[in-house]
């Protein structure tokens, strides 16, 4: 009668088989196996150096934003927006141009694109912020509204009233939502887009009729029906 195989020696016996199996390759193998492990080792350096650098690049970057945001609050906007040789400072454009793919460059496309609107730079301006990567949530409504009011100031009304329907969209709240989709009424009507106008209209009054902009709502809509 034969012994009948414990669970261990089974195991016992796979592990065997299996170190066998690897032993065997490895003597047929040496030199490919020797070149793949060090491939494996320089290719976790080159990965750990990056991790390293990048962590760097980005607690730099956070440094140089924080310095050009005390620019930006104080509303020395063009020391903000290009630096100080002065000073030896960094503004938000040569931060993003050159930390643009961590956190704090990419917030500092938003900033230049800030900084140039209050400059009247509206052309430069819609350029730093179609480069920004927007956030989710309602922190990204502001950026997206700031997208539609350059467009705006351009006189690209149509694609205003798109980008504000967009922000109106982005985080839906009983804030931000009516006052971009109001926003949005008015790009279509500069755009003489008078029907996309009232629609919008008619979506204020009755899904938000105690937002603070529905008086302004209701006496736009009494201009456009006039309009035509």
């Amino acid at each position: 009668m034969s012994k009948k195989l414990s669970k261990e020696d089974l195991e016992q016996d796979l592990l065997i088989e299996y170190s066998s199996r690897i032993m065997h390759f490895y003597n047929q193998n040496k030199a490919a196996v020797w070149g793949g492990g060090i491939a494996i080792v320089l290719i976790i350096g080159l990965v750990v150096g990056y991790v390293i650098r990048s962590s760097q690049q980005a607690e730099t970057a956070r440094e140089l934003l924080s310095v050009a945001e005390q620019e930006y609050l104080q509303g020395n906007y063009e020391i903000a927006l290009n630096g100080s040789e002065e000073d030896f400072t960094l503004g938000f454009v040569q931060i993003a141009d050159n930390y643009g793919n961590t956190t704090a460059g990419n917030l500092a496309f938003y900033y230049a694109a800030a900084s140039e609107f209050e400059l009247g730079m509206y052309e430069e301006a819609l350029m730093h912020i179609q480069n920004y990567e927007v956030p989710e949530g309602v922190v990204g409504v502001s950026p997206i509204s700031l997208h539609a009011t350059i467009l705006s100031e351009l006189g690209r009304y149509e694609e205003a009233a798109s980008m504000f329907e967009r922000a109106a969209n982005w985080d839906q709240n009983d804030s931000t939502t009516p006052l971009n989709l109001y926003s949005a009424a008015e790009a279509y009507r500069e755009a003489g887009l008078n029907d996309e106008s009232r629609q919008i209209v008619d979506t204020i009054l009755d899904e938000y009729p105690n937002s603070p902009v529905s008086v302004r709502a209701e006496r736009l809509k009494g201009l456009l029906a006039t309009a035509d």
